[in-house]
């Protein structure tokens, strides 16, 4: 995978090639499309919403919260390090087994096909806080009621934005790629399995069908829905506050209480200022596991040209008033 330094620039689209719908995902999302993504938010909501009630009624039991804890972790890096760190923004080289792994992790995610959710998030950093994000909460402006319309937008609003990011301008490295191309197109596969692990899990190991579905609330319903605002919460509350150490152009912020639940992703204001760092948390205390299973993949060798920031690099991106911002 060779792209840009920066990834800033917009990726020419090429002659031919594989239709858009081919990925799963073209340029306009059907009425059907619509329909599904407005009970994948929804449903898993309910169920996060209803998840303290139950707990105090019913109890949780430790296979429900193991099952969750799993499944989150293993859905949040596959988004974090595969979808982002490597398929949007090419901080390191995975060997083919790895590089297929993270594309199926990060599809069980439930957070859309990889080659749309790559193009969406590389016009992102094309128009960062500017006129043609796809969820910059600073649309509408910067007044308190157009930040909160704003804020929405950023978090929910945009998923349901029938125009969609031209895959072949901004993801044609992934759309030539076939093996890539049919996970993308194979997300609903995914998601099934996404969903149904849990509760094949947990009615075996209980022997019931009482065991299935606890295991099904807690590690599918809630355990998506969390995961899901968590991520969205990157492109709202991490754009609209937060502490800017380094110099970017856009409103990017560090969120610290964002980042264990993020796998490090809320130290934002690095990535915007350096997109193909491998580690986001650069400073003292900012916890980023994405970036330990990243080295982890390179000791193993399963990960090579690693883009790891160097202190000249870091120091090179800190803002004048970074010893009081940071």
């Amino acid at each position: 995978m060779t792209l840009s330094p920066d990834l800033l620039e917009e990726p020419a689209a090429p002659a031919d090639g594989p239709e858009p719908s081919a990925t799963r995902g073209g340029e306009q999302k059907r009425s059907v499309e619509q329909v599904a993504l407005l009970l994948f938010i929804t449903v898993p909501f309910v169920a996060l919403v209803a998840a303290v009630p139950v707990a105090w009624g019913w109890g949780v039991s430790w296979l429900d919260l193991a099952l969750m804890v799993f499944m989150y972790f293993v859905a949040c890096h596959g988004i974090t390090i595969g979808f982002h760190r490597y398929f949007t923004h090419g901080s390191f080289k995975a060997k083919r087994p790895l590089k297929i792994a993270l594309a199926v992790a990060g599809s069980m995610a439930v957070e859309g096909p990889l080659v749309r959710w790559v193009a969406d998030h590389r016009k992102h950093h094309r128009f960062s806080d500017a006129e043609g994000d796809p969820h910059s909460p600073w649309r509408y402006g910067e007044t308190v009621p157009a930040l909160l319309k704003g804020l929405w937008w950023a978090h929910i609003g945009w998923l349901f934005d029938e125009e969609q990011t031209d895959q072949h301008k901004y993801a044609p490295d992934l759309i030539k790629d076939p093996v890539i191309r049919r996970i993308s197109r194979d997300f609903v596969l995914w998601t099934v399995l996404s969903l149904a692990v849990p509760p094949l899990v947990g009615g075996l190991v209980t022997m019931s069908w009482w065991g299935a579905f606890t295991a099904f609330f807690w590690g599918s319903l809630v355990r998506v829905a969390l995961l899901h605002h968590v991520t969205w919460s990157i492109n709202s509350i991490c754009h609209a506050v937060g502490r800017r150490p380094f110099r970017s152009r856009d409103r990017s912020g560090n969120v610290w209480w964002l980042a264990v639940l993020s796998c490090g992703e809320s130290w934002h204001n690095l990535h915007h200022a350096d997109p193909t760092s491998a580690r986001h948390g650069v400073l003292r205390g900012q916890v980023d596991s994405s970036a330990r299973l990243i080295r982890w993949f390179e000791l193993l060798g399963w990960a090579s040209d690693v883009r790891w920031p160097s202190a000249s690099r870091i120091d090179s991106r800190r803002r004048e008033d970074a010893a009081n911002a940071a």
